[in-house]
């Protein structure tokens, strides 16, 4: 791959060395890059499981159950809305800079990566403030108690105020996924796993700062991530090489990014709004099975951040071999991918199945909560294979910059479609079981949606 010089890297006295370079993903062995980028997205997913429960573990234990209120609950569930939709929209940019550096289209890829950091930088500062001035709003329409609404909203307000941080981090890490580096995201997010912890033992132990303090931790963090992303970028001697000077919008390339990002965005809203309205329902048949659905959803948690991480890395291989225009390898991803997570969703499937008791033991000594967590677990983790094809092919078709309709899909047919089943269904059959079919039964009619589209959609492009 020849890198030509600029006259912006002249100016700086930077010029970037003429040389062949390999591409892996779109010429190496597929399976094994595959895996290779799928490891480090995994670690960093499980890194970041660790840096949210080690945040709550400290604020429960040594300020109180207040306070771990006020770093969950509704702050939380503002948090995740409102970060998914943009991790959402970050992942526009990602499909846009792969597909131009798997197509060697440099000056493309250098005007996406500016577009997509300005995009981060201004994204982030309106988000920021807009939630600053609505978080009294917010808390109040999610029925937030009063003993923890001061906290919770302190908590909010500095939380966002680094709000701009955390978009610039996901937008670099998603950069470099783009590009074939899912190793120094990773690192990165170890980095600041291990700042956050140590200034959360600061601030709410040593300074008795409380929720406060563990959300200025949490901020402060997360500038760190932006900060190490930002001097990768500086310093890199390829295309997607961040040059100061050049931030600002290409209208073109943003329209690209937004068109993908938007929908998938949108996507992530209403994932967590009906798992929203899953919880109340669950909420209603008592105590000991809230306790059990919170043990098992954090088991779960694994699964996804396995499957989530393989549809980052089937969207980067697409996105790449179909800039490259080579279709055959495109479809070659797809294959191999969704093989090696059918693989991995029943080896957890078995995992999980055959070691329930003694999971669900690490979380209660209740037994009934026991025994409710572990009907819920075998009822669910059999459907685990399901979803991978979900997973895959809404993943490969973001690839291939066809968005539109994998969002409708995944709207209609998982989450509407699971609003709906328990409207329909709790007043006739009023069970624990009956809300956990809303989960097969969804994984099940979006998948052959997506195999029937995909299908389609292969044929349509041998003849353009």
């Amino acid at each position: 791959m020849q890198y030509r010089v600029s006259s912006e890297m002249v100016k700086t006295g930077q010029v970037w060395e003429q040389k062949e370079k390999k591409n892996q993903i779109t010429e190496g062995v597929i399976w094994k890059q595959i895996l290779l980028f799928f490891f480090p997205i995994m670690l960093g997913s499980l890194f970041q499981q660790f840096y949210n429960t080690a945040d709550a573990m400290i604020v429960g234990r040594f300020v109180g159950k207040e306070a771990l209120s006020a770093v969950g609950g509704s702050t939380l569930s503002i948090i995740n809305i409102l970060i998914g939709f943009s991790t959402g929209v970050s992942s526009g940019a990602t499909v846009i800079v792969a597909r131009f550096y798997g197509g060697k289209e440099e000056e493309k890829v250098s005007g996406a990566v500016h577009t997509a950091l300005t995009l981060a930088l201004v994204g982030g500062l309106l988000l920021g403030l807009l939630t600053i001035f609505s978080a009294p709003w917010m808390l109040r329409l999610l029925k937030t108690p009063e003993d923890i609404f001061a906290p919770s909203l302190n908590y909010l307000r500095i939380y966002f105020a680094a709000c701009a941080a955390n978009l610039f981090y996901n937008m670099g890490a998603g950069i470099l996924r783009a590009v074939g580096d899912s190793k120094r995201p990773l690192y990165f997010l170890i980095a600041s796993c291990i700042v956050n912890i140590f200034l959360d033992l600061l601030f709410v132990i040593g300074f008795g700062m409380g929720a406060e303090g563990a959300a200025i931790a949490t901020a402060l963090s997360q500038v760190l991530s932006a900060v190490l992303v930002c001097y990768v970028l500086l310093r890199s001697g390829e295309c997607y090489r961040l040059i100061p000077s050049r931030l600002g919008f290409s209208g073109k390339l943003l329209k690209r990014i937004l068109l993908i990002g938007i929908p998938a965005g949108l996507q992530s809203v209403t994932y967590g709004l009906s798992n929203s309205v899953i919880q109340s329902k669950v909420n209603s048949f008592g105590t000991d099975n809230i306790a059990a659905w919170t043990a098992y959803t954090k088991l779960d948690g694994f699964y996804w951040m396995s499957v989530a991480a393989m549809g980052i890395s089937v969207t980067t291989f697409v996105g790449q071999n179909f800039g490259a225009r080579k279709m055959d390898r495109v479809k070659r991803s797809v294959k191999e991918c969704m093989l090696m997570t059918m693989l991995m969703a029943l080896a957890l499937s078995a995992f999980f199945y055959i070691f329930a008791e003694f999971f669900f033991r690490l979380f209660s000594t209740d037994e009934n909560v026991i025994a409710l967590g572990i009907s819920q677990l075998h009822f669910l983790v059999p459907f685990y294979a399901v979803y991978a094809i979900v997973e895959i092919l809404s993943g490969a078709l973001r690839g291939m910059e066809c968005v539109f309709v994998p969002t409708v899909i995944s709207i209609v047919l998982v989450c509407v479609l699971r609003v709906g089943w328990l409207i329909v269904a709790i007043p006739i059959w009023n069970t624990m079981q009956t809300v956990l079919w809303s989960y097969p039964i969804t994984w099940i009619a979006a998948a052959v949606a997506f195999l029937l589209y995909y299908g389609w959609f292969m044929k349509r492009r041998k003849y353009e």
